[in-house]
């Protein structure tokens, strides 16, 4: 009967990871129950189970309004509260306000955000950034007396794929920042309300020494518009020679599924992503040399190198001046962290992450761990670049994780009996670390 049936439209759009869904779908569901279609034309009546599974902008969402039931998505409508920088800014010192003794004060640097669309107006802009202002003067002491200097890193609010992303440590280097990205003439139409609302496009990215590239149309402050500074984090945990990746900067990537309104679990397997160049302080001469400091897979050269992402379970064991402990100590860092962000999304941007039980979400946490073993939240992206895991260990990890969100995230919402996953890597709760159920009150 059609009633006992799941419709899923899996069009990713994605060929890394369109097969592994298909994949998926077949392993947790038996035939009889699972029937994949191209269209939500070919649904038989309008109150069947249907699942979307599809990129952001391809999804029906006047299905899942009128038939909350039983139709199902792999995104929710609304969690800038989460994805934006400078909206993540803001659940972050909200949530802090009302509960200063989170873990977050110790797991997320506070940033200062402003809105600028010219560099001439970036005076105005810092008008009550305290915290940069008091910054420089400090550097300008330090710099007399010859101590290092405190480095901030700058990041647009919107964009994406490491678009941007500049360190500087004085007004001038910050305002050097802002007009580099100016246009170079003033005929630019004055009415481009569109443009000033949004990121820039795909193709307008750094190139991979941390430098515009030339070939690309270049970045303009009014596209960017929204910017967060953070204090730069220094020094980073780094992996001790012999290792391959020795003395290389590096971050987590920690795959996150958020369902309904609310739970939230952690992925246990995450990926280590690594710089192209070894670590060291940022300089005055070097604030544009990027190299050492992004760890953006998008941002290395081409090929990148086969270590440039590895599994964070193949790290070393031991590392110096750190427990043996260590990694496990980060996974619970990790765990509390993101429980407490999205908790903070969830209870103080109501507006800005709007949870509802027909959707489920993976999201992409990026946490960089410093040298005393602390792991930092750096942002959090929506859709993530899958095809960053490369082949071999990473695709692996992949398929296991959307195993695990096919029959931790789709299969109870339908009620239906799943046959357990395949091949053993996406067990559900198994390799899923639930961090957070809340009650939103909504049905």
């Amino acid at each position: 009967m059609a009633g006992d049936k799941i419709y899923a439209l899996i069009d990713y759009e994605d060929t890394y990871v369109q097969p592994l869904l298909v994949q998926a779908f077949k392993a947790a569901l038996p035939p009889e129950i699972l029937v994949l279609i191209n269209d939500l034309s070919e649904v038989p009546t309008p109150d069947c189970k249907v699942l979307q599974w599809r990129q952001y902008e391809s999804i029906d969402w006047d299905v899942l309004a009128e038939y909350p039931n039983t139709s199902l998505a792999n995104s929710y409508m609304i969690r800038k509260a989460l994805i934006r920088k400078h909206y993540l800014t803001n659940t972050v010192s909200h949530w802090l306000s009302k509960h200063p003794d989170s873990s977050l004060k110790k797991h997320v640097k506070p940033s200062v955000d402003f809105e600028v669309d010219y560099a001439e107006f970036l005076d105005d802009a810092l008008v009550e950034a305290y915290e940069l202002r008091d910054s420089w003067e400090r550097n300008a002491a330090a710099e007399v007396i010859g101590k290092p200097l405190e480095w901030w890193i700058l990041k647009p609010g919107m964009s994406e794929r490491g678009q941007g992303i500049r360190l500087f440590s004085s007004e001038q280097e910050l305002t050097e920042i802002f007009e580099a990205w100016d246009p170079a003439s003033d005929d630019e139409d004055e009415d481009d309300d569109e443009a000033t609302s949004q990121p820039s496009s795909p193709s307008q990215v750094d190139s991979p020494n941390g430098k515009l590239n030339n070939e690309s149309d270049n970045i303009m402050t009014s596209h960017l518009r929204h910017f967060i500074a953070q204090p730069y984090i220094h020094p980073p945990l780094l992996l001790p020679p012999p290792h391959p990746t020795a003395n290389l900067k590096f971050h987590i990537r920690t795959y996150v599924l958020a369902t309904g309104a609310l739970k939230v679990y952690v992925y246990r397997s995450m990926l280590a992503l690594f710089a192209s160049t070894p670590y060291a302080l940022p300089t005055t001469s070097a604030t544009n040399d990027l190299t050492a400091h992004l760890t953006n897979t998008c941002l290395q050269p081409s090929p990148p190198p086969s270590t440039s992402v590895q599994l964070f379970s193949s790290l070393p064991a031991t590392m110096p001046n750190l427990p043996d402990t260590w990694k496990d100590d980060v996974l619970t860092q990790i765990c509390t962290t993101t429980s407490q962000v999205f908790e903070a999304a969830a209870r103080t941007q109501s507006v800005h992450f709007q949870t509802l039980p027909n959707n489920f979400e993976i999201f992409g946490l990026d946490f960089l761990v410093d040298a005393e073993g602390v792991a930092w939240l750096l942002e959090v992206n929506a859709f993530p670049d899958f095809g960053q895991s490369g082949a071999g260990e990473g695709r692996e990890l992949v398929e296991g994780l959307i195993e695990a969100v096919v029959i931790v995230g789709v299969v109870p919402f339908f009620g239906v009996k799943g046959r357990g996953g395949g091949k053993g890597r996406g067990k559900g709760k198994e390799t899923m670390v639930e961090v957070l159920d809340l009650d939103l009150g909504r049905r």
